[in-house]
């Protein structure tokens, strides 16, 4: 049964963590506490302690250690970014996740799809065995964790879903509003002082903004690329790698236009787990440039090892005592030059 199921643990679901983790840490670092914890109308004074959102770790702060609370939880994110001990950082990283969307004046809709997709992916980091979620998983571990491989598989299997579902409603709930019906839906974001394009790509967006068009395609594309990825995972690999590049590029014209940069990272740190193969690994090539650069470096130390070899080959045979054959030894293959008999 274990050979039916994928290995969860590899660098993909790795990289769909990091994305997740430098959204909110983008978001925390780049805010001042006083945006981030300030009162709201209708609402209160934020942080608010609550019901659940008690368990934040903003509630557990004094009023005074805000700004200490919110720098210890991006030294947290920082870590989960760069891979180190997934089993460890698993629910530190949901934590602090559920602190953030539960905790902040500023909510985006990426803070709410990160402490769920963190939280669910939280079911794969904590049995990962690996120093490093960017490392190959060693021979023969998958074999040794066996209940740890379903329950990490179930998790990626749950964002696939969820991330299916997400698409699918985001779709569907805008079809009913006339301005997406009939296509003029983004010449109204477009012209929006909160959300419309900043000032450096107004001589670009505005004459797609004039064009009906340009309008028409701006609104309509993007529900077209919304419902192809909610049904996914009923097409084959080669339309997923499809749908996962306009899915980006969607989502990457979302950030630029709109300034929504924490929204954009989660977003594909959740198209990573949907539309890559269960246990998928990346294989990075470097440059020409950057090889070359480890050649010389692993180059030089050899060429120092080949003039230590012909400057003291006396001293070496004298330190070396010579070593002769047993007359009784039987038959059999030559040692290699160097090895111990």
């Amino acid at each position: 049964m274990l050979r039916a199921i994928p290995v969860p643990w590899t660098n993909v679901y790795g990289l769909a963590r990091t994305l997740l983790a430098l959204g909110t840490l983008g978001t925390m670092a780049f805010s001042s506490t006083g945006t981030l914890f300030r009162p709201v109308a209708t609402q209160g004074d934020y942080p608010i302690c609550t019901g659940p959102m008690r368990a934040g770790v903003f509630c557990l702060a004094p009023e005074d250690g805000l700004t200490a609370t919110r720098w210890l939880c991006v030294l947290v994110l920082l870590v989960v970014a760069s891979g180190w001990r997934p089993r460890w950082t698993a629910l530190p990283h949901a934590w602090v996740s559920f602190s953030f969307f539960s905790g902040i004046a500023i909510a985006d809709g990426g803070d709410q799809v990160t402490v769920v997709l963190s939280s669910l992916l939280a079911l794969t980091a904590l049995g990962d065995p690996r120093r490093w979620h960017w490392q190959a998983l060693q021979e023969g571990a998958a074999s040794r964790h066996r209940r740890a491989v379903l329950l990490g598989a179930t998790g990626l299997v749950l964002v696939r879903v969820q991330m299916s579902f997400l698409y699918f409603q985001s779709c569907v709930a805008k079809l009913p509003h006339a301005e997406w019906a009939d296509g003029t839906a983004m010449w109204y974001w477009g012209h929006s002082l909160a959300f419309g394009a900043p000032g450096p790509l107004r001589p670009l967006v505005d004459p797609v903004l004039a064009s009906p068009l340009g309008v028409a395609l701006l609104t309509w594309v993007p529900l077209l690329i919304e419902i192809g990825l909610a049904a996914s995972l009923l097409l084959a690999q080669r339309w997923r790698w499809r749908l996962f590049a306009a899915g980006v590029l969607l989502h990457l014209s979302i950030a630029v236009m709109m300034g929504l940069w924490s929204f954009a990272l989660a977003m594909i740190g959740g198209l990573v787990v949907l539309c890559f193969p269960l246990g998928s690994h990346l294989h990075v090539t470097p440059p020409e440039a950057v090889r070359e650069l480890l050649r010389r470096g692993t180059a030089a130390p050899a060429l120092a090892a080949v003039k230590d070899d012909a400057v003291e080959p006396e001293a070496r045979d004298e330190q070396e005592p010579p070593r002769h054959a047993s007359p009784s030894a039987p038959p059999g293959p030559s040692a290699p030059v160097g090895s111990e008999w």
